[in-house]
């Protein structure tokens, strides 16, 4: 009953759409820069909502004035993620070859978001591939088909990376920068991340507040014992935890304490701060 009522004093009315509560300007921000089809680029740590606000976009764009359904494909870039992956290839058969398009190439044919997470982590060649998706020109070269194809009206190339975890060997160039405006995430405010953990946690207001402000807490410890502080995401699955009968002190180890770091000392740290806030009760 209490997610039923949040989530009708958030203005929720459809629950089938993907949950994301704006923290900023940012969806009047995607939403213009996808009628321009202006290339867009996410900046933000790790589970601060990346993801999510994409699908969510996708989906509010699709009951909009924008000629139907905005499908979203997304692919995960890794190390071994060539520009042949992304295009397509030929495969091999009984009558002979056959063209298969990558994810990238279905989706400039037929319209959509493109969403590179994590793009510095695939190989050099896939940056070079969307250069000229990402200017005036709006094309795709299939060096392997000897042919261009223009973009759908409806395409729109989106990238993601988290600057704090990049070195100069893996980061965007300047000059693939420049190609891209860019939406930047953080963590959501107290407040905000409350609310957050009320709807998509399933957690009693108090429950909620307390883990928003454990969260606050250990994403301001010295870098020294924290690389990265727990994301929204981490919460939401203590959240989660608690709701199934977790106590709450052990859920924010598991959820938290076990998984932002190896550390024995950083850890001990951290599970310190998690009692201040909630003992060792077991409601």
């Amino acid at each position: 009953m209490t997610n039923e009522i949040s989530l009708s004093r958030m203005g929720r009315t459809n629950v089938d759409e993907p949950f994301y509560l704006a923290v900023g300007d940012e969806v009047g921000l995607f939403e213009a820069a996808y009628a321009d089809k202006t290339p867009v680029l996410l900046k933000g740590p790790t589970g601060t909502g990346k993801t999510r606000f994409l699908e969510y976009m996708a989906s509010r764009l699709s009951r909009g004035d924008n000629g139907g359904k905005v499908n979203l494909t997304t692919v995960s870039c890794q190390e071994d993620l060539t520009a042949s992956d992304l295009l397509g290839r030929f495969i091999l058969e009984k009558d002979g070859t056959r063209w298969v398009d990558g994810p990238l190439t279905h989706t400039v044919r037929n319209g959509g978001i493109c969403y590179l997470d994590e793009v510095v982590e695939a190989r050099k060649d896939v940056m070079v591939v969307v250069h000229s998706l990402t200017d005036h020109r709006r094309f795709l070269p299939i060096a392997k088909l000897d042919t261009v194809i223009e973009a759908h009206t409806s395409f729109l190339l989106v990238v993601s990376y988290n600057p704090g975890y990049q070195t100069s060997i893996k980061d965007l160039k300047h000059s693939t920068r420049q190609r891209f405006v860019a939406i930047d995430f953080s963590y959501p405010s107290v407040e905000i991340e409350t609310e957050i953990l009320k709807i998509e946690g399933g957690a009693l207001s108090d429950t909620a507040a307390r883990l928003s402000a454990l969260a606050s807490n250990l994403r301001n410890l010295n870098k020294d014992y924290l690389i990265e502080g727990p994301s929204t995401r981490l919460l939401v699955y203590a959240s989660r935890l608690i709701s199934r009968g977790v106590s709450p002190k052990r859920a924010c180890i598991s959820a938290i304490a076990d998984i932002v770091t190896d550390d024995p000392i950083s850890r001990e740290a951290i599970v310190d701060v998690i009692a201040a806030y909630f003992g060792d009760s077991e409601g």
